[in-house]
Order: structure tokens, then C-alpha cells, then sequence
């Protein structure tokens, strides 16, 4: 390593540590999403003739993103994957990044970790090995105390919507609810309650990287009152120093839900 990379790296370190004392008391988001983006572009831009690279460096960075959540307290960290889009992709290019998909989830249900993993998504669209491992990960830390993570894999805001309907309409079909009762009382709650995420806060904090500014779809009910944070790094160069500026962005902001 070079005087000059030396450098950089030992200014980072202080920088970290300002912004880390900056956020003693500050507010701390419950659930933050991040919208992982730019792995493909940063193995591009580095020369990688195999994309795929892109996507193991940035899982290999899920992990230090779920610690420095711990650090700060975050509850409920909502990992968008892999939309229902993406699955459209031609079979080369999609089947490699299932399997870097799975192997996410067993390291983050490995036996040294604490976190309780959740796959939120149209599972029934992904192949069968996919959902098994998926399954598996949730089955086996459902015990475990520490922060949940949600694995949002072939999902896409619109369907989960749709599929949020269609379950409260046969739920209540089951219950004999005829559907002049069901227009009478049906309100968003309701609505809320056959989410793939039902029974967690919605998102305080949603984070993008790689400088797009949109979500794609991303919890797009949950999201109606998030505060949003889009940053210009690719997701495999996304450092802790990257999180604190969030962290700090999102507690500068004076949250109105909508007044």
C-alpha cells in the first residue's frame, strides 16, 4: 500500500469516528431498507470481464452492513435481491446470482450469527433449490435475537400488493364475509395485515447506492412516508463511513409522515 493510500485511509478512520460521535443521541431509524445496486457496474468499471464478480463482492459486504446496523441499534433491515423483474433475465446470467443469492443465506444463518432472517418475495416464482435454501435460513434462525433481516428475493412492490388483496379476499371468503361487509370495513390496515413484511414497522431509513434515485419498486407501501438517502457508490465499495453518512442524513431530517 502507498504513502497516499495510507493516508486516505488513516483520514477515513477519523472522519468514521466524527460522524460516529456526531450520532451519540441522535435518532436512530427502526428499519432501514437498502436497495443493493451497482454491482455489475463496479465489476465493469474495474475491468472484470465476469459481472457475476460484481454480485460475490457485493455479498460479501451484506455482513459488514448487518453489523454496523447492529452498532446503531437498527431493529428490522429490509436487503432488496433480487426484483421480479431480475427474473426475467436470460438463464447465464440469472442462475449464477441465485446461487450467490443462496449463499447469502447460509453465511447470514450461519451458527455464529444472531441475526433472524425473513425471505419476503414471490417465492413461488424462484426455483425450487432457491426456496428451499431461503426456507431453510428462516426456519433455522427463527430463535435467534438479534435484528431481523429480510431477504426481499423475487419481489416487486405491485405484486405484493396484489398478493396482500388476494389474501385478505379468500381469508375473509373463508369467514363467509359477504362482500358488501368486506366494502364497508375494508381500510388500509387491513390491507397492511397480508404484507410479506405484516407485523414490522414500516422503513424509516431507505438507502440506494450506485446514484440512481428511484426504488424500483422497492416496499412500495411501506415506503409512503420513509426518508430516502441515495448515494453515488457502487454497492461492493459501500464502506461504514458511507452508513454513518446516512445514519446522519436521516437524523438531520425532520420526519412529517405526510402533514
Amino acid at each position: 500500500m502507498g504513502v497516499r493510500a495510507r493516508v486516505r485511509d488513516a483520514l477515513t478512520v477519523v472522519y468514521e469516528r466524527r460522524l460516529a460521535s456526531e450520532l451519540v443521541g441522535a435518532d436512530t431509524p427502526r428499519h432501514v431498507g437498502v436497495i443493493i445496486d451497482g454491482n455489475r457496474r463496479w465489476a465493469r468499471a474495474i475491468g472484470l470481464e465476469d459481472v457475476s464478480e460484481g454480485h460475490r463482492r457485493g455479498a460479501d459486504k451484506i455482513a459488514d452492513l448487518l453489523s454496523w446496523c447492529d452498532e446503531a441499534g437498527v431493529e428490522v433491515v429490509t436487503l432488496f435481491l433480487l426484483s421480479t423483474d431480475n427474473l426475467t433475465r436470460p438463464a447465464p446470467e440469472l442462475t449464477p446470482l441465485l446461487r450467490i443469492i443462496e449463499g447469502v443465506a447460509c453465511d447470514l444463518a450461519g451458527p455464529d450469527r444472531r441475526w433472524h432472517l425473513r425471505a419476503v418475495g414471490a417465492l413461488e416464482l424462484l426455483p425450487a433449490e432457491t426456496v428451499a435454501v431461503l426456507t431453510r435460513a428462516e426456519r433455522d434462525t427463527r430463535e435467534r435475537p438479534g435484528a431481523t433481516v429480510n431477504l426481499a428475493v423475487g419481489y416487486g412492490g405491485r405484486r405484493e400488493i396484489a398478493d396482500a388483496v388476494r389474501s385478505l379476499l379468500a381469508e375473509h371468503v373463508q369467514r363467509g364475509t359477504t362482500l358488501p361487509e368486506l366494502i364497508e370495513v375494508l381500510d388500509a390496515d387491513h390491507i397492511a395485515e397480508h404484507l410479506y413484511t405484516r407485523g414490522q414497522p414500516d422503513p424509516d431509513l431507505v438507502i440506494r447506492t450506485s446514484g440512481e434515485q428511484r426504488l424500483s419498486g422497492f416496499l412500495t407501501w411501506q415506503t409512503a412516508h420513509s426518508e430516502f438517502y441515495f448515494t453515488d457508490v457502487y454497492w461492493p465499495e459501500f464502506r461504514r463511513v458511507d452508513f454513518l453518512r446516512a445514519l446522519r442524513a436521516y437524523a438531520a431530517r425532520h420526519r412529517r409522515f405526510g402533514s
